[in-house]
């Protein structure tokens, strides 16, 4: 005679735990992109409420995003060239040319993104207006990289254009042997003095993509609670006669 057997719950102690630290990992990782979400979302809003106003506005008022226009002229020699910048697929540099303006503050201007050897060694040429300018162009906070691997670089007085792997504006201050203003103005897309990659963007990730990392790591807590609830139900042990 067959004897049928109902499974019991009986979660293991193991088992418990191992799908526990995981739920609360992958909970918590989730927590954190919908937070990088909020964040990413009031950087997007200020960049879509943000204004033209007069440069020297926006810089007392610390307004970044303010789309400003303001006369002056670049350094034609010295340039900073920041490396490890991707654009369509492709390695380079972002062009960093210093601006003065009438009232003589000065200014780093994000020209674009240039090409760069393989070796590192033939910078590119980077052509620069003699003239007097109109800038016109998005004013913008210092770009920051996510994890500094290394020291910076060191900035040389005597040597133009220089290859930096991140922007530290006291150095390139010192460098120039000028004060330098604590912003950088990214050169709108219509300036015929600047280079590719110019279709800036408030934020890297955008909010919607925070959110849809948020929904795997929910999805993947999902996924522990029911493995542990699956892995729990055995058959008891059975004496047969």
């Amino acid at each position: 005679m067959t004897i049928k057997v109902s499974r019991s719950f009986r979660p293991s102690v193991s088992g418990t735990v191992a799908l526990s630290i995981l739920t609360i990992l992958f909970a918590n990782l989730g927590m954190w992109q919908l937070n990088r979400a909020a964040e990413k979302g009031r950087t997007e809003l200020q960049h879509q409420a943000a204004e033209r106003v007069s440069f020297e506005l926006a810089l007392a008022e610390k307004r970044r995003f303010a789309q400003i226009d303001v006369g002056g002229h670049y350094d034609p020699a010295r340039h900073i060239l920041l490396d490890n910048q991707i654009w369509n697929g492709r390695a380079g540099v972002h062009v960093f040319t210093p601006f003065q303006t009438h009232s003589g503050q000065v200014i780093l201007v994000n020209r674009g993104w240039l090409p760069l050897a393989a070796d590192r060694q033939n910078l590119p040429d980077i052509p620069t207006p003699r003239h007097e300018t109109v800038l016109r162009g998005m004013l913008n906070t210092i770009p920051v990289p996510g994890r500094m691997l290394g020291e910076a670089d060191r900035m040389q007085h005597d040597k133009w254009p220089q290859l930096v792997t991140y922007l530290n504006i006291e150095d390139i201050a010192l460098s120039l042997d000028t004060p330098l203003e604590n912003w950088v103005v990214q050169l709108a897309d219509s300036e015929q003095a600047g280079f590719q990659g110019r279709d800036w963007k408030p934020v890297f990730l955008t909010s919607r993509k925070h959110k849809a990392y948020a929904f795997q790591w929910f999805a993947l807590a999902a996924i522990s609670i029911v493995l542990w609830i699956v892995s729990s139900f055995r058959r008891p042990k059975e004496n047969q006669q």
